[in-house]
């Protein structure tokens, strides 16, 4: 609801930036920092500018008052001659002006405080101020600098950055604009080729540029992704078509039991049939529990009930189960105390999927041990049997799902395939470690387990 209400308050605006697109984004973004430079360089540019040019006239002034008061010094006040286009007034001591320029104001324009901007007719004076002192008269020299050069050339400077600013600004917006689309056009190509993969085609990949950047790393990942997915899609296929194969077995054989004792009843008891439905049944049973087991596992949805679990009495469990119903040895010696923290449910059917596993390939018995290991950080339980054994090369592939070696694959054994992926699943999520070894120095298969032992233990 506050998504709604969120995307409802959404500005007009927001609304059409975001369907810019990046390149228009990023080339409205680059131009307007560019524009907000420029203008402040200009502005500060033309101050500068102006500031150097008034200062320039005010030295100017200054020299030109210097020149005068020292000649007064000198020679007098009747050596004074009027200098053209500058604005002069000798002014003494009491205010009154002794000489001044046909321009100059019938007052004096500064004082020995200061020599302000004048203003005359219309055009600025950059005034200066220089004292003097001859024939008994104390006075200053004020001399004025007209602006107007000056001012000429800030308004030519203004004209022309009024000019360049918005046309560097558009040039920088097209060069950006094309840039940028350079730069993204890989991206589009390659959303285009994304677009076109569907589940028929996840085969096809798309075309890698040939630089090492980030879009070369871009490319590279997808690829990576459709090498995932087309995998994750063949696992899923093979999945559905192993686990639609294991689930008719049983269901063919429930059906023509069934139609047997329909039609001939004299040739099956009602035990016969009962045990039958019970035994393909089961099976039914343990093949949907393990398909529903890995399909939470692949969903992350695996959840783990923690609690203290002992190890060695789960283990003594199954070597009782295993005895009452097989002729087999079971070897028990190796079991001590050992204890984890994890789920009841799942530790049990670990050990049962291993244990039946290890009987259902053992040629005269099975051997189970579990302990701590030294620093009784962790715990080793390991399941073995004096049968065939397992090629070095298969050893990780019988933890996929539904796989079976040659040996394996009569119906008749019972397996269906899932027992040791669903072992490898509960170890995952209980933060263990499975592998297959060889027996030590004797035939057959041995399966060690790795699990982190409760704290205190």
């Amino acid at each position: 609801m506050a998504d709604a209400t969120a995307g409802a308050a959404e500005s007009p605006r927001r609304r059409r930036w975001r369907r810019g697109g990046v390149r228009t984004r990023i080339t409205l973004v680059a131009t307007s920092v560019v524009a907000v430079a420029l203008v402040l360089g200009a502005v500060g540019f033309w101050f500068t500018l102006r500031t150097s040019l008034h200062d320039a006239l005010r030295s100017a002034a200054e020299q030109d008052a210097a020149v005068i008061a020292e000649r007064i010094d000198a020679d007098g006040l009747g050596s004074f001659s009027e200098p053209d286009e500058r604005l002069v007034q000798v002014v003494d001591e009491a205010g009154t002006i002794i000489f001044a320029t046909d321009d100059a104001p019938a007052t004096p324009v500064a004082d020995d405080d200061g020599a302000p901007p004048v203003h005359v007719d219309g055009e600025t004076f950059i005034t200066a101020v220089e004292g003097f002192s001859t024939d008994g008269v104390d006075g200053i020299v004020i001399v004025g600098r007209d602006t107007e050069s000056a001012d000429e050339t800030l308004a030519t400077v203004a004209r022309l950055l009024w000019i360049a600013v918005p046309l560097i600004t558009v040039l920088v917006a097209l060069t950006a604009w094309v840039i940028v689309g350079r730069a993204l056009s890989p991206v589009e190509r390659m959303r285009r080729q994304v677009a076109g993969v569907t589940a028929a085609t996840l085969a096809q990949r798309i075309d890698e540029p040939p630089a090492d950047d980030e879009i070369g790393r871009l490319a590279h990942t997808l690829n990576g992704m459709l090498d995932r997915l087309e995998a994750a899609q063949a696992t899923q296929r093979r999945f559905i078509s192993d686990a639609s194969h294991e689930l008719k077995s049983p269901l063919a054989a429930l059906r023509q039991y069934a139609e047997v004792a329909r039609a001939h009843p004299e040739r099956i008891t009602l035990d016969e049939l009962g045990d039958a439905v019970l035994d393909e049944g089961g099976r039914l049973e343990r093949l949907v529990q393990g398909m529903l087991v890995l399909a939470n596992a692949d969903e992350g949805a695996l959840r783990i009930e923690h609690s203290d679990v002992d190890l060695d009495d789960l283990l003594l469990d199954e070597a009782k189960r295993v005895r009452s119903a097989a002729r087999l040895a079971v070897d028990t010696s190796g079991i001590a105390a050992a204890r984890v923290q994890g789920d009841p449910v799942l530790l049990r059917q670990l050990v049962r999927n291993l244990v039946d596993n290890a009987a259902r390939h053992a040629a005269t018995g099975i051997t189970l041990t579990v302990a701590p290991v030294a620093d009784a950080t962790s715990v080793v339980l390991t399941v073995s049997d004096d049968g065939d054994g397992i090629p070095a090369d298969e050893r990780e592939r019988v933890f996929e799902r539904f796989v079976r070696l040659d040996d394996a694959r009569a119906r008749d054994t019972g397996g269906s395939g899932l027992g040791l992926a669903i072992v490898r699943e509960i170890v995952a999520a209980h933060g263990g470690a499975v592998r297959i070894d060889a027996g030590a120095g004797e035939p057959g298969t041995r399966m060690v387990v790795t699990l982190p032992a409760t704290a205190g233990d």
